[in-house]
């Protein structure tokens, strides 16, 4: 399972921890990832994804996971979101 959000590509960044004495030594910067379940209400049902603390606000933001897919630009997107992106447009176009 990697370190990456699937619906913004959030990864994780390499940087130094600096000491009070000024001495450098390599860290990473790991993002915020949460396990959680978002509705959509095209499909009816919940997804499971793994996505950053950052990208669940901005979903709350855009009004849920079917407009944030909407918008989001697919090299973006996992391959799981990818495919529930296709699935909510295939939806929505026959309805």
């Amino acid at each position: 399972m990697s370190r990456r959000c699937e619906l913004t590509g959030k990864g994780p960044m390499t940087g130094n921890n600096v000491s009070h004495a000024n001495n450098k030594t390599k860290r990473r910067f790991l993002p915020n990832l949460n396990d959680v379940t978002l509705q959509s209400e095209t499909l009816g049902r919940g997804v499971k994804l793994r996505i950053s603390a950052a990208a669940l606000r901005s979903v709350d933001h855009r009004g849920g996971l079917d407009a944030f897919l909407a918008k989001a630009k697919d090299e973006d997107l996992s391959p799981n979101a990818l495919k529930v992106k296709k699935e909510i447009a295939k939806a929505q176009a026959s309805a």
